[in-house]
């Protein structure tokens, strides 16, 4: 069979293209060799925002479209993309306070028109803000948003294949070739398949992709390591801490699944396999979170962890934590065309597609035209959250408090069609474990490509966060009894 484009990699970057390829009306193959948002995608800091921080390095244009993109994302995807406000505490500042005050200027002009909140300084009625830090009142509050990093990937892959592109998990480019005007690749399936264009988004893997399609890249990737750690919840509120370090980074303090997520980390790496935290990121997060809160941890407190390998476009810094979140596109036409995906962030992701399509035209010959900037994700027909929820606890009551409030996070507006028929708790199924019934796992299966427990447990749904190992045990033998 021959294809349009093959999208090698099926995290954030490759499924975002395979999204904006598949409403250009190209027939489009994507190829995952593990699970969608198996690795990178899925262990972000849990974020859309512009990057405050890039201001320091003068990275205005990569704010600017990561701003836009903010206000773009919390419209498409209101179920797992939602607003939230940020304390920027200046006890234990390393940086003046007009500096920060300016940056914050400059973020909220960079951003435009939006809906979310400008930024401001603390007020002494900003009790629930600065109650659980040590160090008075003094500091900012400004607005990004949370999101849910591994379903934002899976939905760009289901509006992909609802518009008629393939996808496949569990199978791995063996290797292509150029014949006869086009890509002939060979699949860990032994199937061959034929493409006019080939996407490299294989993230961490890219120049190794590379290796395997017999091709040299003038680009590189930086081998960057992050790191975060769950702790008990250290305050009350849906609000967020951004915490100045004495080594001039930044850390992220944010209410997750009960918790309080605490990141990242920025450790060179030589390795995408190397993504595992290490004692001593532990004991950095924690240092980090005790200077600023008066509710202290110890590595002894951390109930979860993740680390992701974040492959960044190698400009040249001499620190990692200066690298650029900015992305390089590079198109090799050098017969049929080949295109490399150096860098990028959750963020950018659809306008990296954007582009990565105005750059395929010429050679697939189609025109470019932008197809997804106010289109909205599946699940995302939501104009008002809370009232949605209210409306999925009228129309399910025996779903419970808790379980509603998860699915219709996850599912958003699909949930109708999930839930169609479904009249009692006993439509639903067997319960798996942690709430995840039988019927949700046929969807998983069926509909969102998970083919292995965790799959379901901690990227999909996130239940798995909450299991006890012998809880997770009996969900690993329900699923196998239902799939195999």
């Amino acid at each position: 069979m021959t294809y349009d484009l093959l999208i090698i990699g099926g995290g954030i970057n490759g499924c975002a293209i395979a999204r904006e390829a598949a409403l250009h009306g190209l027939k489009v193959l994507l190829v995952e060799r593990d699970d969608l948002a198996a690795h990178t995608s899925s262990a972000s800091t849990k974020l859309i925002h512009g990057g405050l921080r890039y201001l320091e390095f003068y990275d205005f244009k990569l704010v600017a479209e990561a701003l836009r993109e903010r206000e773009r994302l919390v419209k498409a995807a209101p179920h797992i993309i939602w607003p939230m406000r940020f304390v920027l505490p200046h006890g234990n500042a390393v940086r003046p306070w007009w500096m920060v005050r300016l940056g914050l200027y400059l973020y909220d002009f960079l951003g435009g028109k939006m809906t979310l909140a400008r930024s401001r300084g603390l007020r002494s009625s900003d009790a629930a803000y600065t109650a659980p830090l040590k160090g008075g009142h003094k500091g900012f509050v400004y607005s990004d948003a949370f999101v849910d990093d591994a379903r934002l990937t899976v939905l760009n892959a289901m509006d992909a294949a609802a518009n008629g592109a393939d996808v496949l998990v569990g199978i791995a480019v063996e290797s292509a070739r150029r014949e006869d005007g086009v890509w002939r690749a060979t699949l860990s399936d032994w199937r061959t398949v034929e493409a006019r264009a080939i996407v490299n988004a294989a993230g961490p893997w890219v120049h190794e992709m590379l290796g395997s399609l017999g091709v040299n890249a003038a680009s590189n990737v930086r081998l960057v390591k992050g790191s975060h750690i769950v702790v008990p919840k250290l305050y009350e509120g849906d609000h967020a801490y951004i915490l100045q370090q004495p080594d001039r980074r930044i850390v992220f303090a944010i209410p997750y699944q009960g918790g309080t997520e605490i990141g990242t980390t920025d450790v060179p790496v030589e390795r995408p396999e190397d993504a595992q935290i290490d004692d001593g990121e532990i004991a950095y997060l924690c240092e980090a979170a005790n200077r600023h809160f008066t509710k202290q941890i110890a590595p002894g407190d951390v109930t979860s962890t993740w680390s992701g390998v974040r492959p960044l476009y190698d400009d040249g810094a001499s620190e990692a934590k200066e690298v650029t979140r900015d992305y390089v596109l590079e198109l090799d036409t050098n017969g049929p065309a080949l295109l490399s995906i150096f860098g990028g962030k959750i963020t950018t992701a659809r306008h990296l597609a954007e582009e990565a399509l105005g750059k395929l035209a010429a050679p697939l010959g189609f025109r470019a035209h932008p197809v997804t900037r106010a289109r909205v994700f599946p699940g995302g027909a939501i104009t008002d959250f809370p009232t949605f929820l209210t409306q999925v606890r009228q129309t399910w009551p025996f779903l419970g408090e808790k379980r509603a409030e998860r699915m219709a996070r996850a599912y958003g507006s699909m949930l109708a069609e999930m839930l169609a028929g479904v009249q009692s708790e006993a439509d639903l199924g067997s319960d798996l474990g942690g709430g995840l019934t039988e019927l949700e796992a046929r969807w998983l299966h069926d509909r969102e490509w998970a083919r292995s427990p965790d799959d379901a447990l901690m990227r999909r749904s996130k239940v798995g966060l909450h299991l006890t190992p012998a809880e997770h045990d009996r969900f690993s033998q329900h699923w196998a009894a239902l799939f195999g």
